[in-house]
Parts: structure tokens; C-alpha cells; sequence
């Protein structure tokens, strides 16, 4: 259900035109995480601002990128995602359930994700300028709600929006519940479900898992 820009204007996914991207499932609403959106993306993940939370910046940037973007101190952290949040790209979306934040996927063109981009254990497959899913999170007390469905459907069609090729996600597929310390990676059953498919392997694991590349070709 992917957006398509019409000349300057970004649209909604009813075709109305709007000032930011805007996926809309009736209760449902995905948004690409601007400025604006900064704080509901931290109810999601760092509800308690905890100075030293991850910012979902782990598997993203190097810790020179992070000092490049947020300089020193404890909250380098959140300064350097405020700053990504700036970019043509936002490194990621928020998906609302009636207009409480609920959910969050990391994604952007592999391009922008320096650790992805220089991983010796996830390589590429190709040379197809794919984005990629590097975090799916839901809000804790959303959980079982169908989140994770809107929410990749409104982080692909974020990426088919902006001209995205293909999203591709690195999954496990666990035979029964995984680690929730290591679930923000996502399983096959849950991407499946989103229209992707497995198109490789990867030397990295996750709760002791290999790690799967699939993708979802869009154009």
C-alpha cells in the first residue's frame, strides 16, 4: 500500500496530498520519524529517557559516526539520532493505533547504515540498491495487538515512496519463542506474512540463530 509522491508534495495512502509521507489503515496510521515525531518514537523505545539507551543506533552507526553526529557526553546518543531524524532520509517510522505511538522499524538504504553497510557477516547478496530493516520494536503493553503488520507494511511502503527497489530484513526462524533480548531482529513467519522471501543466508546470528536474508522486490 506504498504512497507515491506527486511532484513536490509527499501523499497519503488514499492519494491525498499531505506535508510528510503518510500510510493510513483506518486506525492505523505510519509516519516516517521527522523532527516532529521524535519524542513519540522514544515513548517507544526509551519510554524512561534513559541517557544510555541504545537510540536504536547499534546496528546502525560505528561509534565514530555517533560522535561525529552527537559529539560527547551521555546523551551523544539521542543527539545523533535527533540528527538522522533531520535527514532527507528519516532512519526509520512510527506506527499509531489511534493515534497513540505503538510501534517502531529502523530502515533506510543500506547505503545509509554505515554497520550494515561494512558487516563481514551480512553481506550483500547483489548489487540492487535494496533498503534495509535493521530493528522492529513494539511498544511494551501493545504487544499481540497485530502491531507488526502495520507496522512493516508502513515501513515498506515508506521505502516504495521514496523509490526503493527492495526492502530486504534479517530475520531468524526460531522453532519456538525467541530471546526477547535479541527479538528485535524479527522472524521469518513475520516477514513472510509481510510478502517477503528468503533470497540468501548470512554468517551472523541472533539467540544463537543464523540470520536469513529476505527481501520484498517492490519495483
Amino acid at each position: 500500500m506504498a504512497a507515491k509522491p506527486s511532484g513536490s508534495a509527499s501523499t497519503t495512502a488514499d492519494g491525498s496530498a499531505g506535508g510528510e509521507p503518510r500510510f493510513d489503515e483506518g486506525r492505523w496510521e505510519t509516519h516516517p520519524v521527522t523532527p516532529e515525531r521524535f519524542e513519540d518514537f522514544a515513548d517507544v523505545i526509551n519510554p524512561t529517557r534513559r541517557a544510555y539507551s541504545c537510540w536504536c543506533l547499534s546496528h546502525r552507526l560505528r561509534a565514530a559516526d555517533i560522535s561525529e553526529l552527537g559529539g560527547d557526553g551521555p546523551d551523544n546518543r539521542e543527539r545523533a539520532m535527533r540528527a538522522l531524524c533531520e535527514r532527507e532520509n528519516p532512519p526509520g517510522v512510527v506506527t499509531y493505533l489511534d493515534g497513540t505511538p505503538v510501534g517502531w522499524c529502523s530502515i533506510g538504504p543500506r547505503t545509509e547504515i554505515p554497520r550494515l553497510e561494512r558487516s563481514k557477516l551480512i553481506r550483500r547478496v547483489d548489487d540492487v540498491a535494496v533498503w534495509s530493516i535493521i530493528c522492529v520494536v513494539v511498544r511494551s503493553g501493545h504487544r499481540r495487538q497485530g502491531v507488526v503488520g502495520h507496522l512493516l507494511d508502513g515501513a515498506v511502503a515508506y521505502a516504495a515512496a521514496a523509490g526503493a527497489p527492495a526492502v530486504e530484513a534479517h530475520p531468524v526462524d526460531p522453532e519456538g519463542r525467541m530471546d526477547t533480548t535479541m527479538a528485535f531482529v524479527g522472524t521469518r513467519s513475520m516477514f513472510e506474512k509481510a510478502g517477503f522471501t528468503v533470497v540468501g543466508t548470512t554468517d551472523a546470528v541472533a539467540s544463537r540463530m543464523p540470520r536469513l536474508v529476505m527481501r520484498r522486490t517492490l519495483t
